[in-house]
């Protein structure tokens, strides 16, 4: 863990860490009738709440709601496994319901920004959800080619943390800078990507005698 990248550190916290310490909370929903899919639709309500709050100014509610709902999307997968729950119809809700907030979110952002003519800001809003699709899209491709593809700077969990805390700090003007870093490092990472999954391929078409 101390040898660790600090992207993998914070991978490791969010996917594992985070866990453990709901595990409780996971643990007594898991005691209930509740269903992974009503954690899954519960978070996706949490994050489209979050649109008003942005339009509206409330920066600090908006980041607290968007977190909780992110939360809410981590224990429903948690409590799958749990339960003994998973099937391919909730991962795919999840992932689904993952892109929608997400939209909605940097929508909501993009929109107060046009409403303030800030058109730089507005595209790197756009362009980001433009990369954070992709940056979906590549790794769902390239693993129904049969390939591993969870590598890159700004996966999901980066993402989400970057837009928490631009939210919670906007009294400070801080929003658009972490919109434009969000903007380039998902672009960043549909390339690298993009290189890998060519680098797999190309070892896998190289001769025998090459890979040695």
């Amino acid at each position: 863990m101390r040898d660790m990248p600090y992207i993998e550190k914070l991978r490791y916290f969010y996917s594992t860490e985070a866990r453990r310490l709901f595990s409780p909370v996971t643990a007594i929903i898991g005691r209930t009738s509740i269903s992974p899919n009503v954690l899954t639709v519960f978070g996706l309500i949490l994050t489209l709440g979050v649109a008003p709050l942005v339009w509206t100014g409330h920066y600090v509610t908006a980041a607290i709601v968007f977190a909780i709902g992110s939360i809410f999307d981590m224990l429903d997968g948690a409590l799958a496994r749990l339960s003994e729950r998973v099937t391919p119809m909730g991962a795919f809700l999840d992932s689904t319901f993952d892109r929608v907030g997400e939209g909605v979110v940097l929508t909501s952002i993009a929109l107060v920004y046009a409403r303030g003519d800030n058109l730089w800001v507005v595209g790197a809003t756009f362009a980001t959800m433009i990369g954070s699709f992709l940056v979906s899209y590549t790794r769902a491709r390239a693993e129904a080619l049969g390939l591993d593809c969870k590598v890159g700077l700004m996966t999901r969990p980066e993402r989400l943390v970057l837009l928490i805390a631009g939210l919670l700090l906007q009294k400070f003007g801080v929003l658009p800078l972490v919109v434009y870093i969000l903007a380039v490092l998902t672009a960043v990472t549909v390339l690298q990507r993009i290189l890998h999954v060519r680098r797999r391929f190309l070892e896998a078409e190289a001769p025998a005698g090459d890979k040695e």
